[in-house]
């Protein structure tokens, strides 16, 4: 699915919920599955834990002149069906965009996972004027979850 403020992918990788979780709340593998090319690695990484987490990342980006950090605040978990995360450049709040994955059992050893990228929430007119959303494509999102299941699966 896709709109003016958001795009949704899903994928059934042949796994149980558990762990794709399992993977997903560990920032030091998110690069794994990272379909933009942006995330370079964890910086201090520790599992995610619950809502009010924050986990910081090093990423590099011609959009962001090269290499940067991010601050990511956790808003939604629900331990094997929902991780969800705001972005925001290190040290600032969130602009507004979040990354959402929510997992479906479809069977004992596989799941349906869904990746939704939504910028909704930005109200910035600067912000919207610098960077032009969306700045991941759908395909990109597609190739995270083919690196996810890739990553579970390994």
């Amino acid at each position: 699915m896709t709109d003016d403020t958001s795009i949704t992918v899903q994928r059934s990788i042949d796994v149980a919920p558990a762990q794709v979780f399992d993977l997903l709340t560990n920032p030091d593998r998110h690069a794994e599955f990272d379909g933009s090319g942006f995330v370079r690695s964890a910086d201090h990484p520790q599992r995610i834990s619950g809502v009010g987490d924050s986990f910081r990342m090093n990423m590099a980006g011609d959009h962001m002149g090269g290499e940067y950090q991010t601050d990511n605040h956790v808003t939604g978990f629900q331990p094997n069906q929902l991780l969800a995360w705001q972005t925001a450049p290190a040290g600032q709040e969130p602009p507004g965009w979040q990354w959402v994955y929510e997992l479906t059992p479809t069977g004992p050893d596989q799941t349906d996972v869904s990746l939704t990228y939504d910028w909704s929430a930005v109200t910035d007119k600067q912000l919207l004027k610098t960077i032009s959303f969306p700045l991941v494509s759908k395909d990109e999102l597609e190739g995270s979850l083919a690196q996810l299941a890739a990553a579970v699966s390994g």
